[in-house]
């Protein structure tokens, strides 16, 4: 194939990654360089719908193994010959109270939502490196770079993604590999349906805040939310120019954050509190 190769993490039906799967190969500008999309998940049928364009192949793909990374990078290459683009969509929600998150979560946080995406870059590299080109676009948060409570453990994990992001940006660049750090607000997915992890024990002394921590954990899904299609439109169209942005804030409530980066840091974590947690 002449044209550019899509290489995607977390393709599940209803999730950001599913739209930027539908919408690559609706765009003029892909489909007219003949690029052909490989669109991952855990589970090949949580990609409803992806199937019926010639241009998208499905995988299977954990992004917490290596084995399995490095299996889909080589299927791709040897299908495609090459990846241009590499999407690291895949991610868990953590909602809860950072201290008492088990462990054994926090593990799984981190390993889904920033060891994966290492995972795929290394898997990657060498191909892109070979051929000297090459873009990786990683899906952090606002919330990485914003503090919000009783939603610690996956802003930390986002926090620790655009720093990566910011390293790669300088550490590929004598190898023509690009780096997009995209940090979106609230964008309509399945991400809270697909929350696991979050309990509250009768014994906790965090019981008065149970309603705050289920409307964090839904805020990001409100009538301002933008249209997972509309937010593929722009990440799609700000990677295929020749010169793609290192950093996008893209989203519902998007400028709110933007003006919270230039404001004091007490003020922010006071602001934040009181937003989303009782007001007593």
């Amino acid at each position: 194939m002449s044209g550019r190769v899509a290489l995607v993490t977390g393709c599940s039906a209803g999730g950001i990654g599913h739209a930027l799967r539908s919408y690559c190969y609706r765009c003029e500008r892909f489909a007219a360089e003949g690029c052909r999309v490989y669109a991952t998940a855990r589970r090949v049928e949580a990609m409803a719908g992806l199937s019926a364009h010639p241009l998208i192949s499905l995988h299977a793909l954990d992004v917490t193994s290596d084995a399995d990374v490095l299996r889909v990078v080589e299927l791709t290459v040897a299908e495609a010959g090459h990846i241009d683009i590499v999407v690291n969509n895949a991610g868990m929600i953590a909602i809860g109270k950072t201290h008492e998150q088990p462990l054994e979560h926090v593990h799984a946080a981190f390993d889904t939502n920033t060891y994966g995406a290492l995972r795929v870059a290394r898997a990657v590299f060498p191909h892109m490196a070979t051929r000297r080109n090459g873009l990786i676009i990683n899906i952090g948060s606002v919330v990485g770079d914003i503090a919000v409570p009783w939603n610690g453990l996956y802003s930390a994990t986002k926090a620790a993604m655009h720093m990566m992001s910011n390293i790669l940006m300088m550490e590929l660049s004598p190898f023509n590999i690009r780096v997009m750090n995209i940090a979106p607000g609230s964008v309509r997915s399945n991400i809270a349906s697909n929350a696991t992890g979050f309990s509250l024990s009768s014994t906790s002394r965090y019981t008065d805040f149970l309603p705050d921590m289920v409307r964090r954990m839904n805020s990001s899904q409100g009538p301002n939310a933008m249209p997972a299609d509309q937010f593929a439109r722009r990440i799609v169209s700000a990677a295929l120019r020749r010169n793609p942005p290192t950093h996008m804030t893209v989203g519902g409530s998007a400028w709110v954050y933007k003006l919270l980066r230039w404001l004091p840091h007490t003020f922010v974590l006071w602001f934040s509190w009181r937003l989303f947690s009782k007001k007593a």
